[in-house]
């Protein structure tokens, strides 16, 4: 779906490597909005009837209805044009299978990313707990906080990188956001990438959003520089024993 995947596996060998990256393959087929012959195309262009829906199709759209209602309508997978686009579940959730995926092959020390959301478990191959890093959105070399997610997923948000591709529901419209980047740290990344996006689309407001949500922490810039943290994020930031 036009992202980069990212895959590091602790003790692994060739044969889980290829089933992981085969999983992302039938995502990308099933999904992507950039293959005429994806099961996604061919909804958007009226050939398939809900009936005909797979398994899959059913759980991401039902994802995507549940997270609009629970976000107050700040996350639709509705584009502008009234097509479907799942991208913004389809990520988290495509993360969060292989991270399944792994723990049902017995691989507990892992990282996987895609398009800079992250799933890990356990250590690296340095027997260190994993970390991650949040880029200063205005300057890529540099890292502005350090986070330790200890098995939980950390998805970020923003129009940095790719412009203002983020939506206000509400207006149809680019979000008028007064932030930059929206990092969030969720009990895992399918959860995690479905609260960011919705949360940048709220602008400020949006930390406030992810301060309300159990489970949930946030890590916000706006546009002059400044960082907005939720109440427990300074507990992300310490190295797990």
């Amino acid at each position: 779906m036009g992202m980069p995947v990212v895959v590091e596996i602790v003790g692994s060998d060739r044969d889980i490597l290829e089933k992981v990256f085969e999983y992302f393959t039938a995502i990308d087929e099933r999904f992507s909005t950039y293959k005429e012959t994806s099961e996604i195309s061919r909804i958007n262009r009226g050939e398939l009837s809900p009936s005909e829906y797979s398994d899959d199709m059913r759980a991401v759209l039902k994802l995507a209805e549940d997270t609009k209602h629970a976000t107050h309508g700040y996350f639709d997978i509705r584009t502008p044009q009234g097509t479907i686009d799942p991208s913004g579940v389809v990520k988290g959730w495509a993360i969060n299978g292989a991270a399944q995926l792994l723990h049902e092959q017995g691989y507990h020390d892992f990282w996987v990313e895609a398009g800079g959301d992250i799933q890990t478990s356990g250590h690296n191959a340095a027997d260190a707990p994993w970390s991650v890093g949040i880029r200063n959105p205005f300057d890529a070399r540099e890292i502005v906080k350090v986070l330790y997610p200890a098995g939980r997923g950390i998805a970020t948000s923003g129009d940095y990188i790719r412009g203002k591709h983020i939506y206000d529901p509400h207006t149809m419209q680019p979000a008028a956001s007064d932030i930059t980047s929206l990092t969030v740290i969720g009990p895992d990344v399918d959860e995690a990438d479905r609260i960011a996006t919705a949360a940048f689309a709220m602008g400020i407001d949006g930390i406030l959003f992810v301060e309300s949500l159990e489970g949930f922490e946030a890590y916000a810039i706006d546009r002059d520089g400044t960082a907005t943290l939720t109440s427990g994020l300074a507990a992300c930031t310490q190295e797990p024993r």
